[in-house]
This record gives C-alpha cells, sequence and structure tokens, in this order.
C-alpha cells in the first residue's frame, strides 16, 4: 500500500494535518485526526475529530461533502477505523459513500484496528495508500501512539531554570523564574496532556491548583477556543503518607484528582471528583514504571511532570521521560540554590544521561528547549 506520492497529495495532507491540530486539546483520549476530501482537484469536504464519543474527522467530512463524496480522494491523517466503539466504523462510511481511494498519512497501532481499515476498503475495491507525512502525523499524536505501542502514557518533564540550572532558592522561592510569555506558554503545553503528576510535598509546599487557567492562555488561543471547550486534565498527586487534605486548593476546582498511595485510604470526606488508587509495585516493575503501566489501563495517553528535584530525576534515572521541556530564564542564582533534578546514583560522567535537542525558541526574555532522550 505504499505509493509514491505527488506534491499535490502532500498539499491536502498538510490540509488535514492542520484540521486535525484543531482537536489536540480536546480529543484525549482519542487521536487527534483531519479528513479532507478531494475531487477534480477540489476540496469538497473538511472534518476533524473534537471529542471522544463525537464523529470521527471521516465522518465529518463525508457531512461537509454530501452527495459531492462519491468519487473523491479521502486524505485522512489516521488509518480510518474498522471497529464498532462510541461510533460506527469510518472505513464502512467511506465505502457506503462511494469514495475511490483513501490516501492515510500511518497506520493506527490500536489493536482494534491496526491495518483492518485498509484491509477493509481494499476488499471494496478502494484504492489506498499510506505513508504520506508520516512523521508530521506521529507528532501529532505522540501520546496515543505511544500508549498504543506502550501500553504506557507519554511523559513530558517540565522545568523552569535559571541559566545556571537551579530551580529555586534556597529557601524554595521561585515565583517567579520565567517571564509571563513562558507561564502562558505552559499553559498551552499544559493543555495537550491528558494529565498531571506531582507529588503530596509540592501540595503542601505551593498549594498548587494545577489546572488550565483560560485567563492565563496565550491570547491567539484564546481567540481560537472557548473556555468551556479546553478539557482540563485529570491531576494525580503521588500521596503515599497520605498528606493531602480536602482543604487543598486542588478540590476547589471540580476537575478529577487521583490520589496515588500503596496502602487502604478513606477518602470519604473528599468530593465526588476524587479518587484514590492503591497501587502495589509489580514483581518486574518500579512504583513509578508500574504508575505508567496503571494510567495507560485508565487511558492516559500523555502525562505533563510538574515536581521537584527528587521525583524529576527519579522519571530520569529509569528512563521514563519521553520529552523534556525547558523554559530558562537570563538570571543566575547562585551555587546555594536549589538544583534541576537529583541524580543519586549517577557516578560518572559517561553515565550520564543525553538528550537530544528537537527545537529551541525565543518566548519573551526566555528561552524553551524541547529534548527527547538521546538513544546510543
Amino acid at each position: 500500500m505504499q505509493s509514491t506520492f505527488s506534491s499535490q497529495d502532500e498539499y491536502f495532507m498538510q490540509i488535514a494535518l492542520d484540521l486535525a491540530a484543531e482537536g489536540i486539546f480536546t480529543t484525549t483520549p482519542n487521536p487527534a485526526v483531519g479528513c479532507v476530501l478531494v475531487k477534480n482537484g477540489e476540496i469538497v469536504g473538511r472534518g476533524f475529530h473534537f471529542k471522544a464519543g463525537q464523529s470521527h474527522a471521516e465522518v465529518m467530512a463525508l457531512r461537509d461533502a454530501g452527495d459531492k463524496a462519491k468519487g473523491a480522494t479521502a486524505y485522512v491523517t489516521l488509518e480510518p477505523c474498522s471497529h464498532f466503539g462510541r461510533t460506527p466504523p469510518c472505513a464502512q462510511g467511506l465505502i457506503d459513500a462511494g469514495i475511490s481511494k483513501v490516501i492515510a498519512a500511518m497506520t493506527d497501532p490500536n489493536p482494534q484496528v491496526a491495518g483492518k481499515g485498509l484491509a477493509m476498503l481494499q476488499a471494496a475495491g478502494i484504492e489506498s495508500a499510506v505513508g504520506l507525512l508520516a512523521e508530521k502525523a506521529e507528532l501529532l499524536n505522540k501520546g496515543f501512539l505511544t500508549r498504543m505501542r506502550t501500553q504506557k502514557p507519554f511523559v513530558i518533564l517540565k522545568m523552569a531554570v535559571s541559566l545556571d540550572g537551579r530551580t529555586a532558592m534556597a529557601s524554595g522561592e521561585s515565583k517567579w523564574i520565567t517571564g509571563e510569555l513562558s507561564r502562558q506558554d505552559v499553559q498551552k503545553e499544559r493543555a495537550k496532556a491528558s494529565a498531571i503528576l506531582s507529588t503530596a510535598k509540592t501540595v503542601l509546599a505551593d498549594d498548587p491548583s494545577l489546572n488550565l487557567r483560560w485567563e492565563q492562555f496565550p491570547p491567539e488561543l484564546q481567540q481560537s477556543y472557548k473556555a468551556e471547550n479546553v478539557r482540563q486534565p485529570v491531576r494525580i498527586i503521588l500521596d503515599r503518607q497520605h498528606l493531602v487534605k480536602p482543604h487543598h486548593k486542588l478540590f476547589q476546582t471540580q476537575s478529577p484528582v487521583w490520589l496515588v498511595g500503596d496502602s487502604d485510604r478513606d477518602i470519604s470526606d473528599f468530593p465526588d471528583f476524587c479518587q484514590y488508587i492503591k497501587l502495589l509495585p509489580s514483581n518486574e516493575h518500579s512504583y513509578l514504571k508500574t504508575l505508567l503501566f496503571e494510567l495507560g489501563k485508565r487511558q492516559i495517553n500523555s502525562l505533563w511532570l510538574e515536581a521537584g528535584a527528587t521525583l524529576a530525576g527519579a522519571f530520569i534515572e529509569e528512563n521514563l521521560v519521553d520529552e523534556l521541556i525547558i523554559y530558562m530564564a537570563p538570571k543566575l542564582l547562585g551555587n546555594q540554590a536549589r538544583g534541576l533534578c537529583h541524580l543519586p546514583h549517577l557516578q560518572h560522567l559517561a553515565d550520564a544521561p543525553t538528550w537530544q535537542l528537537l527545537s529551541l525558541q525565543q518566548i519573551g526574555d526566555d528561552i524553551k528547549l524541547n529534548y527527547q532522550r538521546k538513544i546510543s
């Protein structure tokens, strides 16, 4: 099903990818998908998936096209589904509409699909191809694809640091190392995540809400999205000593909170949107890895990690961080200030974890650095 694609094919698939991006804040646990229907060189239908349980991108594009869909080519950013979930299979919808050809950016690693959608199209006599702008499609759904392939969420560790790699003064004072524009960007990145992970220690020290604050979103996003359509990530707190209490700010915002520990706990005094997860590590996995597998079972695609140096270091040492986002401020805090992460088992420079730079962006006076773990 691999094909040689034309520049026109790339043009239409890029439009489909741009459409898919409209759902990056809302679709979890589903992937963000876009679809464009083209006939005689002209777009006759457009659609994207907005929210789980609502119509998929192909269905939206078919509705937009109406009778013009017959004989059209469908450009879709992910293989059309072939199974009944909350909605009927999209592959069958394309067949019923008389689509003549389907070009998918990539196959869907979901075991319920995994090539079956393209096979269904071919069995119906519809020409199909896959692999157009696949790298861009991968980047669009890093969380969903990682969960489908590994049963764990995609983990992003975010840290705000000074030029000398410090995250707070020795006293713990850290507001604010970075500027307002960086903090707006953090809200945007948070909004893409399925869940935010922190610790009871952070809750006791800072009493954060860990929610998305619409008034702090970048102005361009406030123009494109309605506040009520921005999904609040699940807030997950590691609290093995049961230190978090109902009076904390976490519970003043009605979005899910999952407290995680390893012993029984009564949460009857907490709000209804609070759950307790009793988690016991398995023989073959550490506590953190066991947690990630549990979150994968709960359909968490991507995990935004906001924590202190100890938890950050533990995730790095266990090779559990997929992407590192650092906001670096043009300040020097000195050697008495708190460091970026604790790596107590690191003894030799040759063993230091290394990272590959993905992007560098100036945001106000700060620098935003995106890294992925470098595989040697």
